[in-house]
Order: structure tokens, then sequence, then C-alpha cells
């Protein structure tokens, strides 16, 4: 499809992201919409290193906004939570 650093967008750390990195060794990333499972497995094991054990995506749809009489419509995004294996980190979420 693409370079596979254009995958992965940015790691989303929230409150529900720090639970699940603890819990489950989950990490979740926002990624391109257009990608699918394996281009993601394939990027966060490239990126980052790390061996990863299974991936979920969800479509996440732009919330509808509005500014006075117009009204607007923030994009749609994809979320992946990226489990990783057994022993197995990325050291930016360390410090989260």
């Amino acid at each position: 499809m693409k370079d596979l650093r254009q995958v992965v967008r940015r790691p989303l750390v929230t409150e529900k992201g720090t639970l699940a990195k603890e819990a489950n060794n989950q990490l979740i990333f926002e990624v391109d919409r257009r990608s699918n499972k394996v281009e993601i497995r394939q990027a966060v094991e490239q990126v980052f290193k790390v061996k990863v054990l299974k991936v979920r995506t969800v479509n996440c749809e732009g919330k509808k906004k509005r500014l006075g009489r117009i009204l607007g419509k923030r994009s749609d995004w994809k979320k992946a939570y990226v489990t990783l294996a057994e022993g197995q980190s990325v050291e930016f979420f360390e410090g989260a």
C-alpha cells in the first residue's frame, strides 16, 4: 500500500489507554483509515522493534460540530489496539 511509517499516525495516550497498557500490555494508536491489520502489525513491529500478538481496529466517526449557524464535521479516523508479546514494551509509553 504505502510506506509502513505512514500507517501509524500517533499514539493515543489516554486514561483508558494507560489502563489497557498496565492490564493487557496493549498500546493504542491512531492509524491511517485505509490500512488493514496486517499493515498495522508490520508497521508497529518495524518502527518500535517489538513483537505484536494481535491487532484490533475501530473505525471512529468524526463528531458533528457547530459554530453559530454553520454546521461542520470532524474527520473520521481509525484506532488500533495493539497487543504486545509478554515482556515487550515501548519506551515513550513508560513515562505516561
